[in-house]
């Protein structure tokens, strides 16, 4: 039978494993030469260009403005507060439907 301790351990060790994916994801949505990975409708929308295609060459893979890490998790009050069918149109409705099974418990 599990002790107290063993479950702490546990519980410890499991939110600092999704504390440390939330910032990886977090991070690497930010570079720009990700983009394509994390916003693929802008691509084929024709709203965005890829950034390897112009700038510097260091710029061209790696975000270096620090004041956008600071804001990196703004996205998620946005996704919550966004009405579904804008949702729908911008994520998809795997989202919508994650969210509204988040949402209603």
């Amino acid at each position: 039978m599990a002790t107290l301790s063993d479950i702490g351990l546990s519980a410890a060790i499991n939110i600092l494993t999704a504390i440390a994916f939330l910032l990886a994801f977090a991070v690497l949505r930010l570079q720009p030469i990700n983009d394509r990975v994390y916003f693929p409708k802008w691509y084929l929308k024709g709203l965005r260009v890829s950034p390897t295609s112009s700038g510097m060459l260091v710029s061209k893979f790696v975000n270096l403005d620090l004041k956008s890490y600071l804001k990196f998790l703004n996205w998620m009050p946005e996704a919550l507060r966004m009405p579904e069918p804008e949702l729908i149109d911008h994520a998809g409705l795997d989202s919508a439907v994650y969210l509204r099974i988040y949402l209603v418990g």
